[in-house]
């Protein structure tokens, strides 16, 4: 057990942390891929004292329970906590938890706590997803000094990284689907536990996970994935609508980004939809590139791969996810009720960014906690610019098996220093993500930016 987590291979990962070690992946690396390794790089084995299993495929089709457009059915639900961990005892388990995770305890002794389950590593991917990532693993690299990538579609572009780039790269381009709705909202709990709900529907239309992408096309059209984003309520925002194109040579072309506000009832231009701008109505309780735990550009950091280690992190969160809920029933002061709230421990990559010489950023360090089975981000440590601990992040995963991807239900934004959080994913009381949608580019224009607001 380690007390500052001690990394798989640290030393060694150290070394190749750099922008410049770029290596591509060799042939005896490409060829793990499916034998000792999972499909997409994970290690395929279980730890040592077998609390984290092998990998045996994930879940990858719905239980005889599921229906289409349903919350999806816990596969786990009679399943028993093993053990909590709470304020009594913390110090036995600090080694398998974030700085940032440690943190909450002590700002909410009386009320935070995990409930820790049996480990169960269902995240899982189509197999054309598989086959990409294989295909392309010799391939892939990024260019413009990691701000952009090349050579690469559909898969893991680097299933074993070399560095911390490469390692953020993959949870930026892990797949979630082609063409998906959501529906949902957002809360940010006042200090006393009063809040309000936003509510939001997007279209993600992701070019790069196309099952007919090609390097040559996606370099061509330099675009990764369309987002379209619009405020449903409170009356007095609902209309307000958001477009972005990201792209796949930031330097190239950076990202793009439309705004329609219904008081000006009119489209404009939005190059500020980056970086620590404030994220969509979100009490400054978020930046924009926190969405998604992070987006965007790398640019304006330092990134190195630490290694891995073992961490107790939100995963197969079917019970928090689930309609039997109320957003009341989830929604507390301080924090998200820890009663519907599933920790496994599971192998992560550690990956920390710091603030480059010259730039600027609200946050000057971010510690990324990485699902080896998944690359979705599931914990950040998030530092001011005092180094001293700002925020907290945890993004509560699953599999959607009707896919299968494995994306996050709640993502949950914990500001220590207002001692209030930002929860946005709320679908409880809406309908289901649809993934069957077959949007087209002409959805993602600003003219139907336009029609979406005046909705």
């Amino acid at each position: 057990m380690f007390r500052k987590p001690t990394f798989i291979a640290a030393t060694i990962i150290a070394m190749l942390s750099a922008p410049s070690a770029m290596a591509k992946m060799s042939a005896e690396e490409v060829a793990r891929l499916g034998a000792d390794l999972t499909p997409i790089g994970a290690q395929k084995a279980g730890n040592a004292d077998g609390s984290i299993p092998a990998w045996s495929g994930g879940i990858t089709k719905p239980p005889a329970n599921y229906k289409p457009g349903m919350h999806h059915p816990d596969p786990f639900a009679d399943d028993k906590v093993l053990f909590t961990i709470d304020k009594s005892n913390l110090d036995k388990y600090k080694s398998l938890l974030s700085p940032g995770q440690v943190s909450l305890f002590e700002t909410y002794p009386d009320t935070f706590k995990m409930n820790v389950y049996e480990t169960r590593r269902t995240a899982a991917y189509p197999q054309f997803v598989y086959d990409a990532t294989k295909k392309y693993a010799s391939t892939a690299e990024l260019i413009e000094g990691g701000n952009g990538i090349k050579n690469t579609a559909i898969g893991i572009p680097f299933p074993v990284p070399k560095n911390g780039l490469e390692a953020i790269w993959n949870h930026l381009l892990r797949y979630r689907g082609l063409s998906i709705a959501r529906f949902g909202g957002q809360a940010m709990p006042t200090e006393s536990g009063s809040y309000n709900v936003i509510g939001f529907d997007e279209k993600l239309l992701v070019k790069y996970s196309d099952p007919s992408a090609t390097p040559d096309e996606l370099r061509e059209s330099n675009v990764l994935f369309k987002f379209k984003q619009k405020v449903t309520q409170p009356a007095r925002l609902a209309g307000t609508a958001l477009l972005v194109h990201e792209t796949m040579d930031q330097i190239l072309t950076p990202r793009q980004a439309w705004t329609y506000n219904t008081g000006q009832r009119r489209v404009r231009r939005a190059p500020n939809v980056a970086y620590d701008a404030p994220g969509t109505a979100s009490d400054s309780l978020r930046t924009t590139d926190d969405f998604d735990m992070f987006n965007g550009s790398p640019n304006r950091y330092n990134w190195t791969l630490k290694g891995k280690q073992e961490l107790y992190i939100p995963y197969n969160s079917y019970k928090l996810h689930s309609d039997k809920l109320k957003y009341e029933d989830i929604l507390m002061a301080g924090h998200v009720n820890p009663e519907h709230v599933r920790y496994e421990k599971h192998r992560v990559w550690v990956v920390e960014a710091n603030l480059k010489d010259g730039t600027r950023h609200i946050y000057k360090k971010r510690v990324f906690y990485i699902d080896e089975d998944s690359w979705q981000i599931h914990v950040a440590d998030l530092y001011d610019n005092r180094d001293q601990m700002y925020r907290v992040a945890m993004a509560h995963g699953l599999n959607y098996y009707d896919v299968p991807t494995h994306w996050s239900t709640l993502d949950v934004y914990h500001d220590l220093n207002s001692r209030r959080y930002l929860a946005i994913g709320l679908d409880n009381e809406e309908k289901m993500y649809d993934f069957s949608k077959s949007f087209q580019d002409n959805e993602f224009t600003q003219s139907a930016l336009r029609r979406e607001g005046k909705r």
